[in-house]
């Protein structure tokens, strides 16, 4: 049954942009899995069926329409992605403002939430700030915040500020975006312990390079927390790429992520569990964490990260912007600076109120004690 739903929704792709060619096979084990899941566990309500069949073949579409620009302009493939600038660790840790404030540096280039609606056709430097998907993604943020009303307190965003990798690595249908959104249990177990995201990573690659393409510059900025439970292979396919890893105190980030999964969830299933959501969330948090830690440690790559406290970071996130320019051997210019501070200047800080964690089953003792391994590692309060 799985087969022939995945093998439907192909055929819409299909019809919907006349194309045939989806490139590498690496996305269908994860499209029918992901498709099984969802219908036998989901627990969508008329809304979600709709949501979840329709990100799908949008996602399918833009496979299509990649591969559609490479096989006419194959010297995209000779672009090069070097020495990526990486965010990685736990969410909710202030990860969302480090990434839009760095994405103001001029001279550095990020995903944006237009580009991640649709990367092609690929932007280019004389329309990027005029381009008509920029008016597309503030339509979606406002159907967006009708659909959730409190994520747009939760997750600050803008149209043309940074988007997470989470959207191109859902082009080969290997991404914790699904997760957030709806109950797919065995997709999740697929995903954290048995899938290659090498393939995954390969194709983020390969959207990003179509998105320099004809818009630099190079110097990428790119953020996801999820990133640390794939991180060898992420490494593989970007082997020198350098690292932040954002810290906070466990027993806040967890309860806040799993309000965020709620906020999604339940707009498209009216039989939300929380305490699934708590349960999927402390594992995948302690697999991601365990796994960077021993990525660090045992493989000897500790030089390679650059880490961030939440407390001073919030405080006053100057100082150690400069300390991570400095890691980079890189510059923070006085246009850069200006432009930083204008961001955080102008840009409210999360207002919404908070379900209570009890909600979710949580004991916040418990779970500092289940994570002491990671707080005494990083000497997090």
């Amino acid at each position: 049954m799985a087969g022939s739903r995945a093998s439907d929704l192909l055929e819409k792709a299909k019809t919907a942009t006349g194309l045939e060619d989806f490139g590498e096979e690496s996305f269908r084990e994860g499209l029918e899995i992901l498709v099984a899941s969802g219908d036998a566990e989901a627990g969508f309500n008329e809304i979600g069926k709709a949501a979840f069949d329709g990100q799908i073949v949008s996602f399918l579409s833009i496979r299509l329409q990649v591969e559609d620009w490479y096989a006419r302009h194959p010297e995209i493939d000779e672009q090069e992605i070097v020495a990526p600038l990486i965010g990685l660790g736990l969410p909710r840790t202030g990860s969302t403002a480090l990434s839009a404030l760095l994405a103001e540096d001029p001279a550095v280039r990020f995903i944006r939430n237009w580009e991640g609606i649709l990367p092609v056709p690929p932007p280019e430097s004389a329309t990027e700030h005029s381009d008509p998907r920029i008016r597309m993604s503030e339509e979606m943020f406002v159907r967006r915040d009708q659909l959730y009303p409190r994520v747009k307190s939760m997750v600050p965003s803008t149209p043309t500020g940074p988007l997470e990798c989470q959207t191109f690595m859902g082009y080969d249908f290997k991404s914790q975006l699904f997760q957030a959104m709806a109950h797919l249990p065995s997709y999740v177990e697929w995903l954290n312990y048995k899938a290659d995201l090498v393939s995954t990573y390969r194709y983020v690659k390969r959207v990003l390079k179509l998105l320099q393409w004809r818009c630099p510059p190079t110097r990428w900025r790119l953020k996801n927390p999820s990133h640390s439970v794939f991180i060898g292979a992420l490494n593989e396919v970007f082997p020198d790429a350098r690292f932040w890893m954002t810290h906070r105190d466990i027993a806040n980030v967890v309860p806040s992520v799993c309000d965020l999964y709620y906020e999604f969830t339940k707009a498209y299933s009216d039989q939300v569990d929380k305490h699934y959501i708590a349960r999927q969330n402390q594992e995948w948090t302690e697999l991601g964490l365990r796994r960077v830690i021993a990525f660090r440690d045992e493989g000897g790559q500790d030089d390679r990260f650059f880490d961030i406290h939440f407390r001073p970071f919030q405080a006053d996130p100057f100082p150690i912007l400069e300390q991570l320019y400095a890691f980079l051997s890189e510059e923070l210019t006085p246009e850069a600076r200006a432009r930083m501070e204008e961001w955080r200047r102008t840009t409210p800080r999360e207002t919404y109120e908070r379900s209570d964690p009890a909600e979710f089953g949580l004991d916040l003792d418990a779970v500092r004690e289940r994570f002491r391994f990671y707080t005494e590692r990083f000497n997090v309060a």
